[in-house]
């Protein structure tokens, strides 16, 4: 019996790395500068125009309080699926500092790095062969920018 793999991505970040579902990526741009959202914290860069839709674009770094600031000198954009089911916001970027990177994970290239969660967008850490990287709760990211983007609307239905 085959071990099951799981296509995934390492996003790198400031200092870090995500791994986030291949499936969950829709593509992966160049960056532009957000336009500003009004009254939007700090870690909401603001949104861009991507295949008709406007992305809200998101520095993880600064969402999660490991960075106040973070550079877009040679950063992309990754643009990912939202998983809240809200028509007003189908996709959430992400800024990478550069390309991200196709892995295949499998249980025994996996483990997870147990209390490793720091923040509400982190469901937790896991070591892939021998890199670490975190693993955002995309659930809560997208809840988290809906309400920072559209205040009390609601984010799901």
């Amino acid at each position: 019996m085959s071990e099951t793999e799981i296509r995934s991505v390492l996003v790198p970040v400031t200092d870090a790395e995500l791994l986030m579902p291949n499936a969950s990526i829709a593509e992966i741009v160049g960056y532009t500068s957000p336009e500003p959202i009004e009254q939007a914290p700090e870690w909401l860069l603001g949104n861009i125009l991507w295949h008709g839709w406007q992305v809200p674009v998101v520095s993880f770094g600064m969402l999660t309080e490991q960075l106040e600031t973070e550079s877009a000198e040679g950063a992309k954009i990754c643009v990912s699926k939202s998983l809240i089911s809200n028509e007003r916001m189908p996709y959430i970027g992400i800024l990478a500092q550069g390309f991200p990177r196709l892995v295949t994970v499998t249980e025994s290239a996996l483990s997870e790095v147990p209390d490793s969660s720091t923040h509400i967008a982190i469901a937790g850490k896991a070591i892939i062969g021998d890199r670490e990287a975190w693993v955002p709760d995309l659930d809560r990211i997208g809840q988290l920018v809906a309400h920072a983007a559209f205040g009390a609307l609601p984010i799901s239905g």
